[in-house]
């Protein structure tokens, strides 16, 4: 036994522990020793092997390698798998990164097949950093075996799993608005959004109502760029209206308003007087038909039948009526499918606008902000900045946009209560952690979409 002295030493402890247990076989004889007693059966819910191991992901298998211990000590045969995730977005950033790429377009140049390949050697070689760093922690789970999601075993489970949903009628191929990340050019899930602030335009532009001279439906919008493919204007049918006669510049508007929005917004628009010359509720408002603002500049808005529609979640704040993109909202995209409209989206996988948006081919959706401002013209009301809350590709941070396209979805909504069914049999730690958190999370989710265009991940086994 060697002496006990006055000094700590913590590198010198780490080295004496690895190297023992690493002699003595210690982990190993353990298990031996645990044999054939209760089954204790974890899985490593896996971290992404993008680099070296940080305080998060360190402290997260130091909390699962303490709960593994205590049920060893009591006597539990543990089973515990170490796990990975190699696939999917999270690496192929990391690897672009390497490379010095941009886009997707790089990556088609370099070669999809020679970037696959740096993409696993990249997973590989990450995974085994990890674990050596995980090992070095007091880690004990079993690195020599981990579950990984490259192997063809786990490819096979998900296809599995793809089979199995079709059997039940819960695969289905659809074209529907995602969140869409311009950059890595792809659909991503709900869950692969983040959100922090940004700022944007706030503006208010003034809709001719069809066959009514210099009579208007006011509208508000934090996306300038997505008027251009501006189908409808949905009001609250609850709500009053109010046809207001406003004066400016010795010059005389009708106006839509929401009543209790009415000086808000003629203060904004910086009209001198204005009389309230009626009020109607929301659901008299439905039908009217008005022309786009843009329809100079983006000739197929003159094509579109533009009308009030009903939504019972427009609210009472801004102008009470809001603008109905169906190719740029989950919202607007679900009044659109009621209601029969166009689901318009000019623009393509990099977030460009296409030809079907006339003048504004070419550039990039949140850059032609001010461009289509610009073209608004006198049917600018106000415009004003915000700071809210705007979702962000996991990965690359980029802003992401909502684009109507093809994808595959499985259709959790379908089985959705039976899933907050089984949320209420498990025993959560904490509790709230299921009661709160993991049931509110599948209580509000949409239906799953599953692909992905990119490279480095699990094919659907369709064709």
């Amino acid at each position: 036994m060697k002496e006990v002295t006055s000094s700590y030493n913590p590198r010198d402890i780490e080295a004496g522990v690895q190297d023992y247990w690493k002699k003595e076989n210690t982990y190993a004889r353990v298990k031996a020793l645990r044999k054939g007693g209760k089954a204790f059966f974890f899985v490593d819910g896996p971290p992404y092997t993008t680099g070296h191991i940080h305080l998060g992901t360190a402290w997260n298998k130091i909390i699962k390698d303490a709960i593994l211990r205590y049920h060893r000590m009591r006597g539990a045969d543990v089973i515990e798998r170490a796990g990975y995730d190699m696939h999917g977005l999270p690496i192929e950033v990391r690897v672009e990164h390497q490379l010095g790429f941009a886009s997707k377009k790089d990556i088609e140049e370099y070669g999809i097949a020679r970037f696959i390949e740096q993409c696993r050697e990249f997973a590989v070689t990450h995974m085994e950093i990890m674990s050596d760093q995980f090992r070095r922690l007091g880690i004990w789970l079993d690195f020599e075996n981990p579950y990984q999601t490259i192997k063809e075993d786990y490819i096979e489970s998900a296809w599995w799993t793809i089979q199995r949903a079709d059997e039940r009628g819960l695969l289905e191929r659809g074209h529907r608005v995602v969140n869409w990340c311009p950059r890595c050019e792809t659909a991503i899930a709900d869950s692969e959004v983040e959100y922090w602030d940004e700022t944007d335009p706030s503006i208010f532009v003034k809709f001719p109502i069809a066959g009514r001279e210099n009579e208007y439906l006011v509208i508000w919008t934090t996306t300038p760029w997505t008027l251009p493919a501006n189908v409808a204007v949905a009001v609250n049918p609850e709500f009053t209206y109010a046809r207001v006669r406003a004066e400016k510049d010795d010059s005389e508007e009708i106006l839509w308003i929401a009543d209790e929005l009415v000086e808000s917004v003629l203060k904004m628009g910086r009209y001198q007087d204005y009389t309230v010359e009626g009020h109607v509720p929301g659901s008299d408002l439905v039908g009217t038909e008005y022309t786009s603002p843009l329809a100079g500049p983006v000739p197929h808005q003159s094509e579109i039948r533009h009308r009030v529609v009903a939504a019972d979640y427009v609210e009472l704040d801004n102008t009470g009526l809001v603008h109905i993109a169906p190719g740029h909202g989950w919202d607007d995209y679900l009044v659109g499918i009621r209601e029969g409209l166009e689901v318009f989206c000019p623009v393509d996988t990099g977030g460009r606008f296409t030809r079907e948006a006339g003048e504004f081919a070419g550039m990039y959706v949140r850059d032609a902000n001010d461009a289509v401002i610009d073209a608004l013209g006198d049917y600018l009301l106000a415009r004003r900045t915000i700071t809210h809350r705007y979702g962000h590709c996991w990965r690359c941070k980029t802003p992401i946009i909502y684009r109507a396209t093809a994808q595959w979805f499985l259709k959790a909504t379908e089985i959705r209560d039976s899933m907050l069914d089984e949320i209420a049999k498990v025993k959560w730690y904490p509790e709230w952690a299921g009661s709160a958190r993991f049931h509110d999370f599948v209580k509000d989710s949409r239906d799953w979409c599953i692909s992905r265009q990119r490279y480095w991940g699990i094919p659907i086994p369709i064709w």
